[in-house]
This record gives structure tokens, sequence and C-alpha cells, in this order.
């Protein structure tokens, strides 16, 4: 109970430092996809504070985002996020006033797990097909649109093996991204490194590589229900959230 006690702390002492991953309300590392999945029957509900860093050029300032993600199958997963926009992003700040909250972009993600870690051999990783933001209705609906309202579009096929070493626990994760935006472009692999300490199997640590940039990280699940994940983006620039999990099977 001490040991939670004293890493909730810390958490906290983290999110008092901000005026506020499941970064993009999916299962994945910080940015990068994994292979990973949730149990059966699991909804989760969360935000995260997203430092302009982290999005596409379209927010050149701090913003928010929320979501809804249920996990219907063992192998499908269906997310609902939304993302803050603020009033001169949308051309009304002579309404509201410059750095009002006053729209939201809305996105679809999917994941389908093809193949179970495990599956047919001790060695072979779990993998899934994955989509975020594939569709928008801007320029007469589009699939995989070069500019519109894709924002956070990208397709991937993602991978993960997680390995023993003694008590501990590592993982080891790959994919491959795309996209077809101007603003935002994904077009190569990404990877990252997971590692659950014995002594604390509720905290992993993480470290990517999402296509663009390197970033380091961890996520803490606090009485089987409370997701924290902090990150720094290229190593400085923070994002951060919450998520409640929900079990119904």
């Amino acid at each position: 109970m001490m040991k939670k006690i004293l890493i909730l702390g810390l958490f906290l002492c983290w999110y008092s430092m901000l005026s506020a991953q499941l970064t993009y309300g999916t299962t994945g590392l910080l940015h990068a996809p994994s292979g990973e999945m949730q149990a059966d029957k699991t909804v989760m509900i969360g935000g995260n504070f997203l430092n302009k860093e982290v999005t596409p050029t379209r927010w050149n300032y701090h913003t928010y985002n929320y979501f809804l993600n249920v996990t219907i199958f063992p192998w499908l997963e269906i997310a609902y996020t939304c993302t803050l926009f603020q009033s001169q992003t949308i051309g009304i700040d002579w309404k509201v006033g410059k750095g009002k909250f006053t729209n939201q972009d809305r996105n679809f993600s999917a994941r389908v797990r093809v193949l179970k870690e495990g599956q047919f051999w001790d060695y072979m990783p779990s993998v899934v097909l994955g989509t975020s933001d594939p569709y928008t209705e801007s320029g007469e609906g589009q699939i995989s649109s070069v500019d519109g309202n894709g924002y956070w579009c990208r397709f991937y096929i993602a991978a993960t093996k997680h390995i023993p070493i003694g008590k501990e626990m590592i993982g080891i994760h790959l994919s491959y991204l795309y996209n077809n935006r101007k603003d935002y472009p994904l077009n190569g692999l990404a990877g990252g490194i997971t590692y659950n300490p014995s002594f604390c199997p509720e905290l992993r640590v993480i470290m990517e590589y999402d296509a663009k940039d390197f970033a380091f990280g961890a996520t803490y699940l606090l009485f089987n229900h409370l997701h924290a994940q902090v990150e720094l983006q290229r190593m400085k620039y923070f994002t951060g959230g919450l998520t409640y999990k929900i079990y119904l099977k």
C-alpha cells in the first residue's frame, strides 16, 4: 500500500505543475502503436493535455482531448476521440475572443488483432492492424485525405512480443505507419521498448520512436481502474493524461 501511495504522490506532483496513453484514445505506447489489446469488454474513458509539439500543425497552441474506447471483442477495439480547437483556428475570434476553446475535431479509430501473442508457437508476436481518423467529409468525403479535416489520419501494422528476463518483463514493439497528409506526414517504421518492473507490475516505463520523434514516458494503473500516463516528447515537451477503465466482463 505504501508503494502505491508513493507512486501516486509522484504522479500528482507532476500534474500539479500543469494547467491540465492513451494519448490518442487507443491502446499503444505513447504515440507509436503496439500489437497489444485490452481485455475483452473493457471500456475506457479519459482525456489528455496535448503539448503543441505533439499535434498536427493546425494546432499551434496547447490543447486537450477526451475519448471513449471500447474493446467490443478480444480482437476488435473502437475509439471516438475529440480534440479541442481554439476560436482563432476556426475563424470566430471576433465573437468570443482569441484563445477560447470553442469547437472540436472528432475522429474514430479501429484496431483489429490478426494474431495473438504465442498463438501458434511460443515466439510468435501479437499483430494488430489499425487506423485513426481514416475518413473525412471535407472535400466531398475522402479516405486517407491529403488535407482537410483528417488531421490525425494514420494506418498501421504493429507487432509486440513480451520477453521475460528473470522476474522482469520487457516488451519489444515494432510498427509501420502511413498516411497521405501534407501537414502531418507519416511513412516509416516506429518502435519502442517497455519495461514492467517486478517490484511494481502496475508501472510501465516506455521508450519509443514514433516515425517522427523520440519520446520517453511512463504509465501507472492505480487500483486496477485509474490509468495515468506522462511523457516527454523529444525528451522535453510534456504531455499527459488520465483514463478510467471499466471491465464489463
